[in-house]
């Protein structure tokens, strides 16, 4: 069981530089540990974990290496003319795989690191050992009589110029502008981590968000709901998935037949929102359940 104390908490993770320096990420625990990778959502970074991994660390005896996907926190932006299609973050899981000298490794993921760990673990399923997924299941979709608008979408704003990255005074007015402005509810102890990882200060002593603007573009092309069934119905790597009870997933049609698609699942709700991993609050119950689960299986 894991345990709440201060020393876990107060736990500063490693800097780690990967795939020739494109990648970064933080690290928890030690190298010779079995190591996870921790794969963040949309828009954040690999301080979506800060406040959940040392305390898996302590109870696990494991290693988690947080990335920062291409494009945000302090990793390099994808190139000129490049794409963040979600099949596009597998490669940053991978290079992260081999800078680490893993053939094989456990996927910690939230919300769309959820999806990507989806992807690898259906489609390479020797690399992927176990999936703990935090209100995250599948990948967002398009149903197939949509695709010529999804794409007539993608293509349009892709033409427009790139918009300059948002600036704030300081670090709480960057906070506030996340809380006020995230698609789902999170309050400022929560983003606080989010934010400070993702801004890099000004020669006139203001802050600037560091997320490629080319984010917030709609995809040119997404999965059909029948394709990300499949996908989910392939993976055969045992399935731990934390839901929080005010999350994205409940009891929606969709999630519903997803959960139903992926065989092995075990699925645990907790008290908490879309980021109850990193709500003060929620996250000593998450590494409980997650400690308690793997813990059970004999298997890190």
């Amino acid at each position: 069981m894991p345990h709440t104390t201060p020393a876990a908490l107060s736990v500063a993770p490693k800097l780690l530089s990967l795939a020739q320096g494109r990648l970064a990420a933080l690290s928890w625990g030690h190298a010779d540990a079995p190591t996870w990778l921790a794969l963040h959502g949309w828009l954040d970074n690999a301080a979506s974990f800060t406040r959940l991994a040392p305390l898996l660390v302590e109870a696990l005896d494991i290693r988690i290496v947080a990335l920062d996907f291409r494009g945000h926190g302090h990793s390099a932006h994808a190139p000129q003319g490049g794409d963040y299609a979600l099949w596009d973050y597998c490669h940053d899981v991978l290079d992260a795989m081999e800078s680490l000298g893993l053939e094989q490794t456990s996927l910690l993921a939230h919300s769309m690191g959820a999806a990507v760990a989806c992807l690898l673990a259906a489609s390479l399923p020797e690399r992927v050992e176990r999936l703990t997924l935090i209100d995250g299941l599948g990948a967002l979709n398009t149903p197939i009589e949509e695709t010529a608008n999804q794409l007539r979408k993608g293509l349009t704003a892709y033409r427009r110029p790139l918009s300059r990255a948002p600036r704030y005074p300081d670090i709480e007015s960057a906070v506030a502008a996340r809380v006020a402005g995230g698609v789902t509810p999170m309050d400022s102890i929560t983003a606080t981590p989010l934010v400070e990882r993702n801004t890099q200060p000004t020669a006139d002593g203001h802050v600037q968000m560091r997320t490629d603007s080319r984010l917030l573009k709609p995809s040119l092309v997404r999965f059909t709901p029948q394709q990300v069934l499949s996908l989910l119905a392939e993976i055969n790597a045992p399935l731990l998935l934390i839901e929080g009870e005010q999350g994205i997933l409940g009891e929606r049609k969709w999630a519903q037949e997803a959960r139903q698609a992926a065989k092995g699942l075990t699925r645990k709700v907790l008290k908490g929102g879309h980021h109850l991993h990193l709500e003060p609050r929620a996250v000593a119950q998450v590494a409980s359940a997650i400690g308690v689960h793997w813990g059970n299986t004999g298997a890190v």
